[in-house]
C-alpha cells in the first residue's frame, strides 16, 4: 500500500541524510540508535497520546449516535487535543455519496461501516486504507482465532481493510399460535418438505433467502477458485447430485403449491405484504424467515410477542440437511485519503476499538441490533438483555456458527438479478416439472456465464 511506500522512503531518507553527515567520523557506519536519535533531534518524533491533535470524521446512522457519542467520549479523553466529527446519515445513503463521487469528497466520512459484500468493490477502487486488525483486535480482546471469522473475510491479498463491526445472518421466526393450530412442534427438527406451502413462507426468488436453501446441498451459484470463475447451476439436471437435485424438487413443488393457490408469494413487490400480513395470530403463516432486524415488525404481528418464538436457522431442514445462510456482517473502514496521515489513522483506530469495545457490547446491541462477534452467548445471556433479545442473539449465533463464509467478490453481485429473474420467470413459463423448472435457471446462469 502507499503507506507503506513512504515509510520505506522516509527510513531510507533518514539514513541517507544521517550518512552523509558522519561520513568523515565513520565511514558511513550508521547504528540504528543514532538514526533513532537523529530522527528524535529533527523534531520529528511521534506525539504522545495527549499531544496528537487530528481531526477525522465518522458515518453514524441515526440509531447509531448515542453509541458512537460515548465512543467518541471515552476517546477523547485519550487524545483531549483530537477532533471526532459524526457524519449523521445511514450506511446505504454514505456509500451512495462515495459512488457517486469519490474518497474525497468531504460529506464522505474517514471512518464508515461497509457491509461485507461491498469490499472487494472498495478494494478494487482503492478506496480503503490498510488496517493492522490484529493489533486491533488483541486490543479489544475476544478473539481466539481472528482470521477464523469475520475478520478473515474483510482482508483482501495481504491487506485487511475493515474491521469486523457485527455478524449477521438469517434465522427463523415463529408464530406460536399459528404453530399450535397445525399441530407443528417447535422443539424438534422442522422438515421443509413435510410443511403445508404458508406453514413456512420464505421469498426464495431472492437469492438472499434462496440461498438458505441452496446452501442445504452445498450448490455454489458462482464459486471462484484457481481456474477462475464456476457455478454450480451450469451442470445439466441428469449431472447434479441427488442432494441438489432435490433442492430444486423441493424449491419446484413450494412454487407449484402457491401457484395453484393463487397467493402472492412469486410477486416481488406483493410478497412482503402477503408474509407480513399471513405471519399475524390467527392467519396461515407458523414459521418465517428473516433477519434479526425483523424482530419488532414480527413480534408486533405475533401478539405484541405473546406468540413470538425463536429458532436458530438450522432447526429446519430440506430433505434432512439443515438450512443454512452466510458468515455475513459488516465492518468499519477507514477512506484510504487518510492512510498516509499516521496521526489521523491512529485517531480512527482508537475510535473503532471503542465501537466494538466489548465492555459495551450490550449497549450496542440495545441502540443498533448489532452482534459483536468476539462476545460470547453467555455474556449476552447473563445481560440485562430483554427475554426475546437474549433469544435472538443466541439464534443469530448458533445459525452463525453452522453457516460457510459469504462469497466476497465484486462479481458474485451478478448472481442477484441472474437468480431472481430466472426462479420468477416459472409463474410465466409454468415448468411441469423440477427440471424444467431448473433450466430455465440453468439458462440463466449460462449466460451469465458467457461474462466470466
Amino acid at each position: 500500500m502507499k503507506r507503506i511506500l513512504s515509510l520505506l522512503l522516509i527510513v531510507a531518507m533518514v539514513f541517507s541524510m544521517v550518512a552523509c553527515g558522519n561520513n568523515e567520523n565513520n565511514n558511513g557506519n550508521v547504528s540504528k540508535n543514532e538514526v533513532v536519535n537523529s530522527v528524535s533531534a529533527s523534531g520529528s518524533e511521534e506525539p504522545t497520546t495527549s499531544d496528537l491533535k487530528a481531526t477525522i470524521s465518522v458515518q453514524a446512522e441515526t440509531g447509531w449516535m448515542a453509541h458512537y457519542e460515548a465512543a467518541k467520549a471515552r476517546v477523547l479523553e485519550k487524545y483531549p487535543n483530537a477532533t471526532i466529527n459524526l457524519i449523521e446519515t445511514g450506511a446505504f445513503d454514505h456509500m451512495s455519496v462515495l459512488d457517486n463521487t469519490d474518497l474525497s469528497n468531504p460529506d464522505v466520512a474517514d471512518l464508515f461501516a461497509i457491509p461485507a459484500d461491498r469490499l472487494a468493490g472498495f478494494a478494487q477502487d482503492e478506496i480503503l486504507a490498510a488496517i493492522d486488525a490484529h493489533s486491533i483486535a488483541e486490543a479489544v480482546g475476544g478473539y481466539d482465532n481472528y482470521d477464523a471469522g469475520l475478520g478473515g473475510n474483510l482482508k483482501v491479498g495481504d491487506d485487511y481493510l475493515a474491521f469486523p463491526m457485527n455478524i449477521e445472518t438469517l434465522i427463523i421466526f415463529a408464530n406460536t399460535a399459528n404453530a399450535k393450530a397445525i399441530n407443528l412442534d417447535l422443539s424438534k427438527p422442522i422438515e421443509f418438505t413435510e410443511l403445508g406451502p404458508e406453514d413456512m413462507l420464505i421469498p426464495a426468488f431472492n437469492a438472499w433467502f434462496g440461498i438458505a436453501l441452496t446452501n442445504t446441498a452445498n450448490i455454489e451459484l458462482l464459486g471462484k477458485n484457481d481456474s477462475g470463475f464456476y457455478s454450480d447451476l451450469t451442470t445439466e439436471w441428469q449431472d447434479l447430485d441427488a442432494k441438489k437435485q432435490g433442492v430444486f424438487t423441493a424449491l419446484y413443488n413450494y412454487w407449484k403449491a402457491h401457484d395453484e393457490a393463487g397467493t402472492d408469494a412469486w410477486d416481488s413487490s406483493a410478497t412482503w405484504g402477503y408474509m407480513d400480513s399471513a405471519f399475524t395470530t390467527g392467519n396461515t403463516n407458523a414459521l418465517r424467515l428473516d433477519g434479526p432486524w425483523g424482530t419488532a415488525g414480527h413480534s408486533e404481528r405475533a401478539g405484541n410477542g405473546a406468540d413470538l418464538g425463536i429458532l436458530p436457522i438450522t432447526q429446519v431442514t430440506v430433505n434432512g440437511s439443515p438450512l443454512a445462510h452466510w458468515k455475513s456482517g459488516w465492518g468499519l473502514a477507514v477512506n484510504a485519503r487518510i492512510e498516509e496521515n499516521p496521526d489521523q489513522m491512529e485517531l480512527s483506530v482508537a475510535m473503532i476499538e471503542e465501537i466494538v469495545n466489548p465492555d459495551f457490547a450490550i449497549d450496542l446491541f440495545k441502540q443498533t441490533g448489532k452482534i459483536l462477534e468476539n462476545v460470547s452467548a453467555e455474556a449476552y445471556a447473563n445481560s440485562d438483555l430483554s427475554d426475546v433479545d437474549k433469544e435472538i442473539v443466541a439464534a443469530v449465533l448458533k445459525s452463525y456458527d453452522a453457516a460457510p463464509n459469504r462469497p466476497l467478490f465484486k462479481e458474485w453481485d451478478s448472481v442477484w438479478g441472474t437468480w431472481e429473474t430466472s426462479v420468477l420467470s416459472w409463474s410465466s413459463i409454468k415448468p411441469d416439472s423440477a427440471e424444467a423448472a431448473y433450466n430455465e435457471i440453468k439458462a440463466a446462469f449460462e449466460a451469465m456465464m458467457m461474462n466470466y
